[in-house]
């Protein structure tokens, strides 16, 4: 092997070291930020969206926040998902997260403007100091990866230096073999951006390279500026991918996102080397630092897209619709509506899809609670056969559910979370745990009334009508369980659900002493009584679950 060769090796092997330190700076960051900001950054998200500008704002504001736009955009989708935003905020939010990834550009050129990699070490000993300070890990971790980011982008930097690109024929003779004033050179550079992005799945290691390439030289700025613009497309792949198990209106803003970035890169390649040329002129003329000028041409494509666009937020919701439609889903056997079991992309939002999930859980009980009811007045073997058939169904589905939202759960917990959000991940799962007690409660009910079916008896009116007022109670417990789970809690009575249950619990007293003195007087045989006093007791339990549910959600 000739030395050339075993240079260009090493030089390759330090390229990619260095761009996967800063994937990993990057990202390290991200996830501190995102900690640190924790519950604070899911409030941001769901409530300042009253309007277009003030959804831009948010979405900006959250990017910045977390440094990255595929995290914020996932985020959105994920909201979208769970249903705690219309298709037309996430549309706004989207737009913002678009200029707010500018500042990562911004500081990568930094980070190509000097070398920063002399003032990493001080804060790498400064990280691990606090990250030893268990208060302070979340900000140690952050500046670990802030300093990655710089240690690798300072790494590249020097290795775009040490590789001489500007002097390398081949490679000066390959650029220049492209006619940068050419339409077609311009398409084929966006689609190398393009697929380079949907490859390493990280605008921000793609732009790292097209500033090594331009600052030494090597690469004319209009083709850099077209591999930017291939960036903005390539990096919509992501959140498309996020979106491709979720709901209709999950996947039409993901689509939405794509098409924010399409439209900009089509009305620019109209005015493509005018517009470049303001952005160079912009940035310094001539004289002007070529990663200044993409991080320029970044922020201005983003903020007149951006200034276009917001006008038209209705009519692009309209088209997004049209092109994305509903799927067909069959909802009854249907799970899960508001998480997919794939990698969870950020860990703070997963925690409210989880939410939302354990809220539908619990509509999904009183259904099965009301078929229970209707096979207790059931009197058409035919309709009682049917209706017990669906609450065994039922019950099978209510233990998938469970094991599925705590196999979710159990994955988020393995993920850099808020003591908050930890606590809420505690108090979800044994939420689930006792709504599937629910579940098993319903279907011991309707066993009993299926063995009572069998056996060819029947309660006597007074017993029955005293099965229907015990289940009018239980009905009335889940309705104030359900409205508890849906909060906040600031605004419901935990004394409500204690008052139901109170009163399903004085009623089995009294119903067991009148069926046992109604036995002995021989009203009605033994057999009888036993499935009675069981209905009465399973009610009870069922009633105690309930509550269980209302104290895991008020935490106690």
């Amino acid at each position: 092997m000739d030395t050339s060769t075993q240079d260009y090796i090493f030089f390759a092997m330090k390229l990619l070291g260095s761009l996967a330190l800063l994937m990993f700076g990057l990202k390290t960051m991200s996830e501190a930020l995102q900690k640190l900001a924790g519950p604070g950054l899911r409030h941001v998200l769901s409530r300042m969206t009253t309007n277009r500008f003030t959804g831009m704002l948010t979405g900006l504001l959250v990017t910045a926040t977390v440094q990255s736009s595929t995290a914020t955009t996932v985020m959105t989708v994920s909201f979208v998902n769970a249903g705690l935003l219309m298709l037309s905020q996430a549309i706004s939010i989207i737009m913002g997260a678009n200029i707010g990834t500018t500042l990562t550009a911004w500081i990568m050129s930094a980070g190509f403007s000097f070398n920063i990699t002399n003032f990493v070490w001080p804060a790498f000993f400064l990280a691990i100091f606090l990250i030893y300070r268990k208060k302070q890990e979340n900000i140690g971790y952050f500046l670990f990866g802030i300093s990655f980011m710089f240690l690798g982008l300072g790494t590249l930097r020097q290795t775009g230096v040490d590789m001489n690109l500007s002097e390398n024929e081949a490679i000066i003779n390959f650029f220049a073999s492209f006619d940068p004033k050419s339409f077609s050179t311009t398409i084929i550079f966006l689609l190398i951006g393009s697929v380079l992005t949907m490859c390493v799945q990280s605008s921000a290691a793609v732009m790292a390279i097209t500033m090594i390439l331009c600052s030494s030289g090597a690469l004319p700025i209009y083709q850099g500026i077209a591999l930017v613009m291939g960036e903005n497309i390539g990096t919509t792949v992501t959140s498309n991918i996020a979106a491709l198990t979720a709901s209709t209106q999950a996947r039409r803003a993901a689509f939405a996102h794509m098409f924010f970035n399409v439209f900009g890169v089509c009305w620019i390649l109209a005015v493509f080397h005018p517009f470049v040329d303001f952005v160079v002129d912009l940035a310094g003329g001539d004289n002007a630092n070529l990663s200044v000028v993409l991080a320029t041409f970044h922020t201005c494509f983003n903020l007149t897209n951006t200034f276009i666009l917001i006008w038209f937020i209705p009519q692009i919701e309209r088209f997004v619709c049209w092109v994305i439609k509903p799927k067909a889903e069959n909802k009854q056997n249907k799970r899960l509506s508001y998480i997919d079991l794939g990698p969870v992309q950020t860990p703070e939002i997963a925690v409210l899809q989880a939410q939302k999930e354990v809220e539908n859980f619990g509509i999904r009980l009183q259904d099965m609670f009301k078929m229970t009811d209707e096979l207790a007045q059931a009197t058409d073997a035919g309709r009682f056969s049917e209706l017990y058939k669906k609450v065994e169904n039922e019950e099978d589905v209510s233990d998938n559910i469970e094991l599925e939202i705590a196999h979710y759960l159990e994955q988020v917990s393995d993920e850099h979370l808020s003591d908050e959000t930890k606590q809420k991940i505690r108090q979800m799962i044994r939420e689930i745990s006792e709504l599937e007690s629910i579940g098993d409660s319903c279907y011991k009910i309707a066993r009993i009334l299926n063995r009572k079916q069998e056996a060819s008896v029947s309660f006597t009116q007074t017993q029955q009508e005293q099965i229907n007022s015990m289940l009018k109670l239980i009905d009335g417990a889940l309705t104030q369980m359900n409205t508890v789970l849906k909060g906040p809690i600031q605004a419901v009575d935990i004394d409500e659900s204690y008052r139901i249950e109170n009163s399903i619990n004085q009623m089995r007293n009294r119903l067991k002493e009148e069926n046992f003195k109604s036995v002995n007087e021989h009203q009605y045989d033994y057999a009888v009584g036993t499935m009675y006093s069981d209905l009465v007791n399973e009610c009870e339990m069922l009633g105690d679950y309930i509550v269980n549910v209302v104290e895991a959600r008020f935490g106690k």
